[in-house]
């Protein structure tokens, strides 16, 4: 794209939106956009800081579409009937998915990294950036959370990285089946586990990405993951695993705390070995920093340089970062929203003492339908006998959706195997719950996607906890 273009962004806060409008920005293009959560006065730091990157804004009533030159960008969920999108076929505007623009960028890069999988996708994408960011590399990173090295007072939405450089790092993403239109010169597959689509489906999407790349970086952890290594027939792929030591990458000596994770990482590629300390919890993430180490390698960094970079690396926002302590209470904020995310967070939380209070927000009524014995299953095998589980009814922002499934069905599941869980109307019914039962030893963690007021809801409930 080397003419500049008048591009109109409907969504434009979204986490997959707003990185994309700040590369296009950046790029030298107009930008502009509308969203449903400025016209509800929602995240209003987050539109302030878009308006200070000279994105203008506007209320999602159709205004901002006015000229058929603009190309209106829009997700897969946005249907016909929303205002900017009537006004676009008014006008003669052209259309565009995020993803047919995601992946035009990312098709014409010189040397594409795609980070893919149903969970760690984010976190893997940020390390993989900061590694070639470290090394000098100048990459451009497009990333559906806010990566925390890039934050600053200019920069507090840091989902986004403008580089010079050749390589163009992306989360790519698999739930819409866009995953289909990107080429990578490096394809990073960490997990494969049900989350918006079949099982068949999954395997058919992450296998050909695996096959169009020029090279790949497979779990053999995830008996799915693992599965594609066994069936490629061309050399050009790496391997890691935390427990299985043929693979290229290895860790040993792992070693959890409360807020981080100590491990040595073993190359069996160049025989050497390095500590790296992470400054956020969880073997799952010990399993992210070795696929971007393997990722890292391939475009010619070392061992000891990767090392050196994860060793600074402070992580994502809401991937179970911590918010704060406060009469003895441990508070949590938690992107984890489909079952194998919430089995990860859990599993790391369980490694240490102190009864778990979690809010599980559900990301829509469409995945507790379709994963609602799954969510069942994931809960009564990771909350203990003494935690409760609280749930409010599903995130809606309005538009077409089939509410058969709900929270009560979740809890009811739960209780019958014997496990607490309660179910409010409202959030913050819940908010109140949980400050009525929370004691000194305990933590309290908010789970939920697709909601940036979740972080804000987790900051209120440490302030009265401090109150």
């Amino acid at each position: 794209m080397t003419k500049a273009k008048d591009f109109f962004f409907c969504g434009v806060g979204g986490s997959g939106m707003l990185p994309l409008a700040m590369i296009v920005k950046a790029a030298g293009h107009r930008v502009a956009g509308s969203d449903r959560a400025l016209d509800q006065g929602r995240t209003t730091a987050k539109f302030d800081y878009l308006r200070s990157i000279g994105v203008d804004l506007y209320q999602q009533d159709g205004s901002g579409v006015a000229r058929p030159d603009q190309i209106v960008v829009a997700s897969a969920a946005v249907e016909e009937t929303v205002p900017d999108i009537v006004a676009a076929i008014e006008v003669g505007a052209k259309r565009m998915s995020r993803a047919d623009l995601l992946a035009l960028l990312f098709n014409g890069a010189q040397k594409s990294i795609g980070v893919a999988g149903t969970s760690g996708k984010s976190t893997t994408t940020a390390m993989v950036g900061w590694i070639l960011h470290h090394a000098g590399v100048a990459p451009t990173i497009i990333n559906g959370a806010v990566m925390k090295n890039f934050m600053s007072a200019d920069a507090l939405f840091a989902s986004a990285v403008v580089g010079d450089g050749e390589a163009f790092v992306a989360e790519v993403d698999e739930s819409d089946g866009s995953i289909a239109m990107y080429n990578p010169s490096i394809a990073v597959v960490n997990n494969i586990a049900l989350d918006h689509k079949s099982m068949d489906e999954l395997r058919t999407l992450f296998g050909a990405f695996v096959e169009r790349a020029d090279m790949a970086i497979l779990n053999l952890d995830n008996d799915e993951t693992a599965k594609i290594a066994k069936v490629q027939t061309k050399k050009n792929f790496l391997t890691y695993s935390l427990n299985n030591d043929a693979a290229n990458f290895v860790a040993d000596k792992i070693s959890p705390e409360p807020f981080g994770v100590s491990f040595d990482v073993v190359s069996n590629i160049s025989n050497e070995t390095a500590m790296i300390a992470l400054k956020m919890p969880g073997r799952h993430n010990v399993s992210n920093a070795l696929a971007a180490i393997a990722a890292a390698n391939v475009c010619g960094v070392s061992l000891e340089n990767s090392a050196a970079a994860l060793n600074e690396f402070l992580g994502v926002k809401r991937r179970l970062e911590f918010v704060g302590e406060a009469s003895g209470v441990t508070l949590f904020d938690d992107f984890a929203h489909n079952p194998d995310k919430i089995s990860a967070s859990l599993t790391t939380l369980h490694e240490f003492p102190g009864r778990l209070l979690v809010m599980f927000q559900p990301h829509g009524f469409g995945p507790l339908k379709k994963m609602r014995n799954e969510f069942i299953e994931t809960f009564s095998n990771h909350l203990g006998e003494k935690d409760i589980l609280m749930m409010p009814e599903p995130v809606y922002f309005g538009g077409t959706v089939d509410k058969s499934v709900g929270s009560k069905d979740i809890a009811g599941g739960l209780r019958r195997v014997g496990r607490q869980a309660e179910t409010f109307e409202t959030r913050d019914e819940c908010g109140e719950r949980l400050l009525e039962l929370a004691q000194a030893g305990d933590r309290i963690v908010i789970m939920g996607a697709r909601d940036d007021t979740l972080s804000e809801f987790a900051q209120s409930l440490l302030k009265r906890l401090s109150d």
